[in-house]
């Protein structure tokens, strides 16, 4: 599992390194264009299940933890679904993986 931590206090949620993976960049594409927004996920019902928001601004520290030493492949296609996300109203949401072509590339080895 890996970790998202927000902000200078301890606020932090836990994901899948994959999938915080593929959020970072997500989130990372849209910090550089100096865009602010809305990230909600599902709190799973071993954890007490509902939903969190956060609002992700670029004036805001994040801090990305992962337990594995590589993230692997990166779906270049879920990213762009992500950012996609990220882009409408309600704000970025974790979506399924599209099961189109993974790239190859990891982020570890860039």
């Amino acid at each position: 599992m890996g970790t998202l931590y927000y902000g200078a206090s301890t606020s932090m949620a836990e994901f899948d390194d994959r999938v915080l993976a593929h959020l970072q960049m997500a989130i990372v594409a849209k910090l550089r264009r100096g865009e602010s927004f809305v990230f909600s996920w599902d709190v799973d019902r071993e954890k007490g299940s509902g939903s969190h928001s956060l609002w992700i601004s670029p004036t805001i520290p994040l801090r990305f933890t992962y337990q594995a030493g590589r993230r692997g492949p990166i779906n270049r296609s879920w990213v762009d679904a992500l950012v996609k996300t990220a882009n409408s109203v309600p704000g970025l949401r974790i979506v399924d993986e599209p099961s189109e072509s993974v790239q190859s590339a990891s982020r570890d080895d860039e």
